[in-house]
This record gives structure tokens, sequence and C-alpha cells, in this order.
């Protein structure tokens, strides 16, 4: 934009309405040769109706007419023109009031001077006129294809910086997500390991100094599993995606689940392929969240997992033995068994734990089918 542009547009709407109702209406005194008192008033409400162009330009545009009568180039039906052109799109309607404009201002007043004219030099005028006419309503077309094309170009713009916005919190997702993905994949795995081989060589050694530095070490690895569990939590909230770092199994992993449980398992049964999506992942994770408790608090011990359908009713049971070794004191959030249970009652079903006869642990799911 200009500078006599951005001056322009930095001046209040009341005062342009003014300037350019006062000019009208000084261009009607100057040139307005009509006086009769009809002809004066219809000039007088067009120049007034300026003021209201921008909400009614059609409207203004016809009532500024009579003033292209009584003057051979009047200012007020120009100004009516570019403000119609400014905010109409109909091509037509324009093509129709630059005629009527020209029209106006080349047909002789009063209308019975039309034969001392001649017909050639009123077809000469009104091309005239017409151009006159013209030149308003395409200087308004430009105003409005440059307000367009401002318009669009600060949606571009927002688009783009939203778009970089987005591009941003991706890639800051996508980095909070890997390295969530490492720190419990990785980190957590092996600093679990610490802790096991610390416990066991406490158990295992006579050194007061060794059991007492196995103690130590042991004690800070649960202290550093804590930690660690906590800041993945933190990183999956602010940005990382859960799905990312566990995936939503379907009883077909179950095998590969019994299989690295570091555990000695038996895996029977079998399900319908009716069983939803839903009961699927109740089954799994009760399995995965049982063989979990079983690693950490019955070393040694194995372990049954019982697939089973009772008409309506479809479930899972997983049995331990008894430990062989003396537990460790690993850490642990203690919400596991209540989050199945509050799983199996989304579903409708029932979830039971407790220990066995024997002295090992069993963990019973339901679920009705009727529900997936």
């Amino acid at each position: 934009m200009s500078r006599a542009g951005a001056l322009w547009k930095g001046v209040p709407t009341p005062v342009v309405d003014i300037v350019l109702v006062v000019a009208a209406a000084a261009d009607l005194r100057l040139n307005l040769w009509d006086t009769t008192r009809l002809s004066v008033a219809l000039a007088g409400l067009g120049c007034a109706a300026l003021a209201l162009r921008r909400r009614f330009p059609l409207a203004v545009f016809l009532l500024t007419l009579p003033i292209a009568l009584m003057q051979d180039i009047a200012l007020a039906p120009l100004l009516a023109l570019f403000a119609l052109a400014e905010r109409s799109r109909n091509r037509r309607l324009l093509t129709v009031c630059v005629a009527l404009s020209a029209g106006a201002s080349s047909v002789p007043w009063p209308l019975t001077s039309l034969t001392e004219v001649g017909r050639t030099m009123t077809l000469i005028i009104f091309v005239y006129n017409l151009a006159t006419a013209v030149a308003p309503v395409l200087f308004g077309q430009l105003v409005q294809t440059q307000g367009d094309l401002a318009g669009r170009l600060a949606e571009v713009e927002e688009v783009r910086e939203h778009e970089r916005a987005l591009h941003a919190q991706a890639v800051l997702a996508r980095e909070r997500a890997q390295l969530a993905r490492e720190m419990h994949d990785v980190v957590s795995h092996q600093v679990s390991l610490i802790a096991v081989r610390a416990g066991a060589l406490q158990v295992a050694t006579k050194d007061t100094d060794a059991k007492e530095a196995a103690r130590t070490i042991r004690s800070l690895s649960v202290t550093t599993l804590d930690e660690l569990r906590t800041m993945v939590a933190l990183l999956r909230a602010s940005g990382g995606h859960t799905t990312e770092l566990t995936p939503q199994p379907t009883l077909t992993d179950l095998h590969k689940l019994v299989e690295s449980s570091g555990t000695q398992v038996k895996l029977t049964g079998e399900l319908p392929p009716t069983v939803g999506t839903p009961a699927q992942r109740a089954l799994y994770r009760t399995v995965q969240e049982a063989l979990t408790n079983v690693r950490k608090h019955a070393p040694g011990a194995t372990a049954t997992v019982e697939l089973w359908q009772d008409g309506s009713d479809v479930g899972v049971i997983v049995t331990n033995t008894p430990p062989t070794r003396p537990s460790l004191s690993l850490p642990g959030s203690r919400q596991g068994l209540v989050g199945l249970r509050e799983r199996a009652e989304i579903l409708h079903g029932t979830l039971e734990s407790g220990p066995t006869t024997e002295g090992g642990y069993q963990v019973r799911l339901r679920i009705p089918l009727s529900t997936d």
C-alpha cells in the first residue's frame, strides 16, 4: 500500500463521509443549472445519500441518477458508482449501472430540448460519458481485487504459521516419544536387570561388604526405576502418544508374550474368533500383568495360562506355583490389578485374584461375549 493510501486508511469514516458529501454539494452548487425546487431537492437527497453508500451502494447510486440528468459531469453519481463497484461482484449489474449513468448524463434536460441537440451529438456525448462512468467502476474493481489479494495473503500467511507450529509440535512430540521409548525399552530394562542381579548377589554372597554393596546397588536401581517411570509418564503426557510406546495387542500376540515373559509358562485353551477387540485387549493385559507379577514376586515359579469359554462368557485363568527363591522388593505402581479390575467392569465382566491353597497365586478374568 502507498503512503497516501495508508494515510487515507487512517482517516475516520465519518470524516470521509462528510468530505465526500461536501464535495458533491459544492460540485452541485457550481454546476447545477436546473434550480427548480424539485430538482434541488432531488440533487440534495442524492448528495446526502452518499453517507450511506457503504451499506446501500445500489440504492445510493439510483438516488444520484437525477443529478446526472441535470449536470453534464456530476461528481455524486461517479462516487456512487465507485462505491458500488468496490462492493459488488455482479459484473452484469455494474454494466447496467454504467449505461444508466452515461445515459442520464447524455440525455438533454429537460427532454424537450432533445431535438435541439441532435442524435449525432447525443451519441458522441453518450460515448464520452460512458468512458467517464467506466473509470470509477474499474477503479472500484481494482480496489476490491486489492482487498481480496490482501485478505488471501493474510490467510495464506496464517495457514503457513499454523502449519509451522504444527510441524514444530509434531517434531517435538516425535522426539519425546523416541526418548520415552528408549527409556522404557532400553534403560528401564537394563536397570531392572541390574536390580535383579544385585538382589541375587545379595542373597547368594556370604561376604558382608559384598552383601552391603549389592544391597546399595539394588536400592539405587529401584529408586532409578521409579524416577524413570515418572519421566516416561511425563514424556508421554507432554507430547508422545501412548499407542506409539504400547501398541494395542490382541490374542494373536499371546504366544509371543508367553515366550518373552522370562518365566516357564504353559498356554492352553482357545477362544472363538467372535471375541471382540476390547475383550481381546483385556485378556492380553490380564495375562501380561499376571506374568509380570510372577516374575517380580515369585522367582522360580512356573505358571499356566488357560483360555476358556463357558456358554456366553469367555475368560482366562493365570495360575503360578509358589516361588522357589526369595522374592526381591522391586518397584511397582501397585495399580496393575486395580486397573485390570476396572477394565473388566467396563466390559461388564469380573476379575478375581488371590492366593491358592498350594501357596501360589491365581488371577481369573471373565467377560461376557454379548458386550463386545
